[in-house]
This record gives C-alpha cells, sequence and structure tokens, in this order.
C-alpha cells in the first residue's frame, strides 16, 4: 500500500469518557513520517487511551484522527494494516514457545509455513532470544517477554508501530537494546509513536514530545525546545546531608521564586534557573540556615524540570487512574482479537 501522506498521524480533540472520568480530554497530536513521537506523562494521564483510540481498539467519544490520512472511524480496516502495537502487557501465549508464537503470528500475517519460520528466527537472533527459542514462556523473565511481545509487532513492519512503555520494568541492558532496536526501526522506514514516563527514554529517541498530563497535552516541541521553556540554566546542588532536602527546596522557592527535584536517595536537588547571578543569593540563604553544600553545578535544564514546571509534579510521580482507562479499557468489538488457539495447528 502506497503512502503518500507527510503524517503518520493528526489527532485532533480525542475525547474519551470512563464514567465520570474523562481519562482523555481534548488531546492532539501530529506526528511526522519517518520520526520517533514521545508522549510522556505519568501513569494515569491518558497515554494508553490515547494510543487504544489511534490503534482502533477503542471508540473515541469526542474528536477526530487520521493515520496516513485514513480515518480511524470510517476506515478501521485499513488502519489496521497500516499499524503496529505493542501495549504495556505482553500479548503473547505462556503456553507455547518463542518460536511457536512468532511462528503463529507470522500465518497470521499471511506468511507461508517456510517464511514464518525464517521469520521466527531472525527475529529470535536479532532480540537475543535464540538460546531460549524452545522455551515455555512461562519460564521467561519480565524482559524476555517485553523483548518477544515487541518481535510479534515487527513480523511484517508496519509503517506505523505503536509502543506504549515498552521498557517498563526492564534492566538497563536490556532497556538500551530496546532503544537500538527502536532507532533501527525508524532507521528502515517505521514511523514509531511512543508512550513513557522515562524522561530520559522521550530525551533519548524522540524527534518531538508531547507533555500529557491528566488527559490533556500541556506542552509539545522537541527536547530542547521544552527544555528552554523553563529557563536557560539549571541549578544542580548536592547537600552534605540528604536530610535538608526538604529546607533546601523551601529556600530554592524563596530565593528563585521556583519548585525543584528532588533526589533523595543522592542528596541531590535540581532547579531550572533564568539568572546564574542569583546563585550568589542562594548560597547566603543555605549558609544562614546551616545547610551544607557539597557540590554545585549550573547545566541545561532536564526534562524532569519541565515536567515538574508544566504540572507540578515529577513524571513518575503515582496518581490514582480510573481502573477502565489504565488497566482494562473497552475493546471495539470490531477489532482485531487474539487468535484462538486451535488456530496453532493450522499455522504449524
Amino acid at each position: 500500500m502506497a503512502l503518500n501522506n507527510d503524517w503518520a498521524v493528526e489527532a485532533h480533540g480525542l475525547v474519551k469518557v470512563f464514567g465520570d472520568n474523562r481519562a482523555v480530554d481534548g488531546v492532539d497530536l501530529s506526528v511526522r513520517t519517518g520520526t520517533v513521537y514521545g508522549v510522556l506523562g505519568p501513569n494515569g494521564a491518558g497515554k494508553t487511551t490515547t494510543i487504544r483510540m489511534l490503534a482502533t481498539l477503542l471508540k473515541p467519544d469526542g474528536g477526530e484522527a487520521t493515520i496516513f490520512g485514513h480515518d480511524i472511524r470510517r476506515e478501521p480496516q485499513i488502519v489496521r494494516q497500516l499499524i503496529g502495537v505493542t501495549g504495556q502487557y505482553a500479548s503473547v501465549d505462556e503456553t507455547l514457545s518463542a518460536t511457536e508464537n512468532l511462528v503463529l503470528f507470522s500465518r497470521l500475517n499471511g506468511l507461508s509455513r517456510a517464511d514464518s519460520r525464517r521469520k521466527a528466527t531472525e527475529l529470535l537472533e536479532e532480540f537475543g532470544l535464540a538460546e531460549a527459542a524452545k522455551r515455555p514462556l512461562k519460564k521467561f523473565s519480565g524482559g524476555m517477554r517485553r523483548r518477544l511481545d515487541l518481535a510479534a509487532s515487527l513480523i511484517s513492519q508496519p509503517p506505523l508501530i505503536f509502543l506504549d512503555e515498552p521498557t517498563t520494568g526492564l534492566d538497563p541492558r536490556t532497556r538500551s537494546q530496546m532503544w537500538d532496536t527502536i532507532r533501527r526501526l525508524v532507521s528502515t522506514g517505521s514511523t514509531v509513536l511512543l508512550t513513557t514516563q522515562y524522561l530520559d527514554e522521550a530525551d533519548q529517541l524522540a524527534d518531538r514530545i508531547a507533555v500529557i498530563d491528566r488527559g490533556i497535552v500541556v506542552a509539545e516541541g522537541t527536547a530542547d525546545e521544552l527544555k528552554s521553556s523553563v529557563g536557560s540554566a539549571s541549578l544542580l546542588l548536592k547537600l552534605a546531608d540528604a536530610a535538608n532536602l526538604e529546607r533546601a527546596r523551601l529556600a530554592i522557592l524563596d530565593v528563585l521564586g521556583v519548585e525543584s527535584v528532588l533526589t533523595p536517595e543522592a542528596g541531590r536537588i535540581t532547579a531550572p534557573m533564568s539568572d546564574p547571578g542569583t546563585i550568589t543569593d542562594l548560597l547566603i540563604r543555605l549558609r544562614a540556615e546551616d545547610i551544607a553544600v557539597a557540590e554545585l553545578a549550573v547545566q541545561q535544564p532536564t526534562l524532569d524540570e519541565v515536567f515538574l514546571a508544566l504540572t507540578g509534579h515529577g513524571a513518575t510521580d503515582e496518581e490514582t487512574p480510573s481502573p477502565a482507562a489504565d488497566a482494562a479499557d473497552p475493546v471495539d468489538p470490531a477489532a482485531p482479537t487474539a487468535p484462538a488457539a486451535t488456530e496453532l495447528e493450522n499455522a504449524r
């Protein structure tokens, strides 16, 4: 299918309501073809619900959206041919081996038996799962399942791939491997829409980022644009005694007029600032309050500070999500369903 649209995703005013909860409250997104677009927000912000609407798994209660120019309401079957979805939870079958899972999905994608096995072998090798190819998935670690789930969504390498928090729960090494895979997907022609609550992940991967909080996009732009929106510099303090973090935060709020990001385990505090000359005033205040500073540095603002400035809380702060919105969104009856177990026999 030829794709001539410059925009992989165009969404305007998307709304989804669960009871009294507006899980998504007028979201606008524009994702350019051939890029990684990050949707950044905490649990309960509406990221997963937005993905499910764009993937035709959930009907919007308001607004409109197109995928490569095809309307998600009027042309859902065409949209489904253009996308791959990897959700927060693995959609693979625990009773089957890694190879059997990938062969099954390959057959459902129309590949022959021989091509299905060849594709399964290639993907298992690429994702570092070749040695566990015959092992039942119930013996896989969480990271291995996430890698297999992503591999299954890439069997046909669709033009647009939705990755909903793909690295949640992964160790740093596996997470880095997933980042490399995402970069490779884009370099070979795919567009990726990535949701995450990890600020460093958005910073590393995304060409543009939408910051979403409580169902609303509160800012959008490149990482550098978002960082510059909160100040030209960032103050980094490491205290001699982490017990003084809260007192230091209040001093920064009073002297600089900004909120800070606290890292208690490291005894560190960071805050955006527009005038480095105010550091002297702050140090005088800290000394007067007997708060000893072990290290001090001025650097470029971080996405942590961007999120705090925009929302008043950190990106990883736990909110109370709607059970319907974040755990079990109702699925459109017309949407694709998981393959029946008996289909495995036909796939072999």
